[in-house]
């Protein structure tokens, strides 16, 4: 860093979270799908960059920190995304289904 800076009110930010964590469980209340998704994975990600930013101090940070740190989600979802269809498969060949029949137990002894 080069520079002295200001630290942030964090009672401020706090209590922002608290809110918004009363509006996520909130939310799902109303039974209403579209609110329930805006809650629970909007509120979610506000969150993480709400902490991300003022607790670890990100905000202070140089540019490449958000690079590398924006690159890294990317890549996870890259990661994610192109291998959940093969895992999350669950007809086929080679499929076994354990689970039912409690074979996994039996294998793993």
């Amino acid at each position: 860093m080069s520079g002295t800076h200001a630290h942030p009110n964090y009672v401020k930010i706090w209590l922002w979270l608290v809110v918004l964590l009363v509006i996520s469980t909130v939310g799902p209340m109303l039974e209403i799908p579209i609110i329930t998704l805006i809650t629970a994975f909007g509120i979610a990600v506000l969150k993480a960059f709400m902490v991300a930013a003022n607790f670890m101090h990100l905000k202070f940070e140089k540019h490449i920190i958000w690079f590398m740190m924006i690159m890294s989600l990317i890549l996870l979802g890259v990661f994610f995304f192109g291998v959940a269809p093969d895992i999350m498969q669950t007809e086929g060949d080679q499929w076994i289904d354990c689970i039912s029949d409690n074979s996994c137990v039996e294998q793993r002894l």
